[in-house]
């Protein structure tokens, strides 16, 4: 049953138009855009050319695609199916609520895979060199993961579904901006850059960056935020959602 769920899940999330643009669109032309573009300078091993631009990107473009879809697709999607009843009937239905959750989760886990395919193709296209071990890269992937659709889900469990839409869409805008995905967070001053540093979009940006640009092992502190956010995040929505 979790299975044919998940299926579903995932086609009506690919047929979804403004789903497929704000997950595999936006992150698409923010990886191109700003490699091949000097809009904002980004601190780079080599000096100069796309190739090592992209290196700086590529990590964040990977931060906020999971960003997109576990958090704010997810969040959009979610309210509004609780707003029109469709997770009420579902709960009524012989499949469990906690199996309907698992069936979204791994959705969600579909469409970052297909997202990342995606994205290092694109990114290897534009000169990408990555440095560091992909086991690392994949565990701090999936930490972020439960931390935005813990923060997703209480979103779209607790808010009026037109709330969720607004809200979520903010936070997607105001994250790409302050997260460290395209703007390093050096940029800020100390005090701002230090509040920046525990969001789980800084989190996991700043620890891709360290393994697959500089080569280093698991970064345990950046992991440690986003365990936190999972815990906080999963807990919350597990106590606090409502299904009607």
């Amino acid at each position: 049953m979790i299975a044919a769920q998940a299926a579903l899940e995932t086609r009506m999330l690919l047929r979804h138009g403004e789903q497929l643009l704000l997950t595999v669109v936006i992150p698409t032309l923010v990886l191109v855009l700003f490699s091949v573009v000097e809009i904002v300078d980004v601190p780079v091993a080599t000096a100069g050319g796309e190739g090592a631009r992209v290196d700086f990107l590529a990590p964040g473009v990977l931060a906020l695609a999971v960003l997109s879809t576990a958090f704010t697709g997810q969040a959009i999607s979610t309210g509004f199916e609780r707003r029109y009843g469709v997770l009420k009937r579902l709960g009524a239905s012989p499949l469990p609520r906690w199996a309907l959750m698992a069936a979204k989760t791994c959705a969600v886990l579909v469409t970052e895979l297909l997202q990342v395919l995606l994205l290092t193709a694109v990114a290897f296209g534009l000169g990408w060199s990555p440095q560091g071990g992909w086991l690392a890269a994949v565990l701090l992937l999936v930490a972020g993961t439960a931390a935005f659709s813990g923060l997703g889900l209480l979103m779209a469990g607790t808010l009026r579904a037109e709330a969720t839409l607004a809200g979520a869409n903010l936070l997607f805008i105001l994250l790409l901006v302050g997260g460290g995905v395209i703007v390093p967070l050096s940029r800020f001053p100390g005090p701002v850059q230090a509040v920046l540093e525990l969001l789980p979009v800084s989190a996991l940006s700043d620890g891709l960056r360290q393994v697959l640009q500089h080569g280093a092992g698991l970064p345990w502190a950046d992991l440690g935020v986003l365990a936190v956010w999972a815990v906080v995040g999963l807990g919350a929505a597990a106590r606090f959602f409502r299904w009607e």
